[in-house]
């Protein structure tokens, strides 16, 4: 940078209170302020109508993304495929039969899903290894689902899941939107719990009712099956019962893998904080703004205080301060520390 610039906090172009006017200065600090409190855009964008309050899913099924599309396609096409395969070789599979095209898929789901209970085996070496390709890519498309199917269904009920909480209270729709964002990974936690356990008492009561088994046998069923367990000792034996398992075994298992990840987030979110309020309650020393003086001119500048802060939360590295400083000094053609349109007119005729 030229002489002029040195002296200058960092970005100081940008945020430079010395220069600004009282009322000048409270504005920015409101700014500041607003900008830090504000909702997030996802949601005044989503999830906000034009009267302001809040848009309310119709169905989770309400608004298809095209990711989710493409999930579901690949979804159908492996059961699709999977059925027609293991239909085909049917005389080669062993074990407990019902209907040839419920046998099918269903031990096209239970190899997906790696439940393995074990009541229906291929018994010759080409199924086998149709089985071992159908297991991995299986787990693939599994993993694409956890990754957006079961997410976007979760994430879609959290206005109406926060609205229930906050009832009784009858808080306003900012208040909601903001106790949305302060604890989104906690309700998407509740959620996916709730809707678990609900899994969990249809897959008992199905065993109970269509298998008849013993409660103590059911219960032990449905904890082998949703986590993939699967000793084979109790399974689904009978057509219908067989049915229901194809969707309930995969939505099931899905379900426990979300809440897995839920509370893996949750916890790492939580670490995040307690280290936010360690950097924000913390009394600031001359080492901090020694540390905090980047360009070393002996005053630390709001820009350099927040980026210091920033840091110290894990929110951003040296290497990130050190690829967006080198955007800045590109632009920076006329090396004042500030930018400007001729800067830009100028980067662009350059470049």
């Amino acid at each position: 940078m030229a002489s002029n610039g040195e002296n200058q906090p960092l970005l100081s172009g940008l945020v430079d209170s010395t220069v600004l006017p009282n009322n000048a200065k409270s504005l920015s600090k409101r700014r500041l302020r607003r900008s830090k409190s504000a909702p997030s855009a996802e949601f005044r964008l989503s999830d906000i109508r034009g009267d302001g309050t809040l848009q309310r899913p119709n169905s989770i099924f309400g608004k298809i993304e095209p990711s989710i599309k493409n999930v579901s396609m690949m979804l159908g096409g492996y059961l699709g495929i999977g059925t027609f395969v293991f239909l085909l070789f049917r005389d080669d599979i062993e074990g407990t039969k019902t209907n040839p095209i419920i046998d099918a898929m269903y031990f096209c789901v239970v190899t997906m899903t790696t439940v393995g209970y074990g009541d229906l085996v291929p018994n010759t070496n080409f199924v086998k290894i149709l089985a071992c390709v159908f297991v991995f890519t299986g787990m693939a498309i599994v993993g694409l689902i956890l990754g957006k199917a079961a997410d976007y269904l979760v994430e879609k009920q959290e206005i109406m899941l926060v609205e229930a909480l906050n009832k009784h209270n009858k808080v306003g729709e900012l208040k909601t939107i903001k106790d949305i964002e302060t604890n989104r990974v906690r309700y998407k936690c509740y959620l996916a719990m709730g809707i678990l356990l609900m899994l969990m008492m249809v897959g008992a009561t199905v065993l109970l009712t269509v298998e008849k088994m013993e409660t103590i046998d059911a219960i032990y069923c449905v904890c082998s099956t949703i986590t993939t367990l699967g000793f084979g000792d109790e399974s689904f034996s009978t057509g219908f019962g067989r049915f229901f398992g194809i969707f309930w075994i995969l939505i099931s298992t899905l379900g426990l893998g979300q809440v897995f990840l839920y509370v893996a987030e949750l916890f790492t979110e939580t670490r995040q904080k307690a280290l936010v309020n360690w950097v924000l309650t913390r009394k600031t020393t001359s080492v901090d703004l020694e540390a905090a003086d980047m360009d070393n001119d002996g005053v630390v500048g709001v820009a350099e205080f927040i980026l210091y802060k920033l840091k110290e939360m894990g929110k951003i590295t040296e290497d990130d301060i050190s690829v967006v400083m080198e955007q800045f000094e590109n632009l920076d053609v006329d090396e004042s520390g500030t930018l400007s349109v001729s800067d830009l007119v100028l980067s662009q005729s350059n470049s």
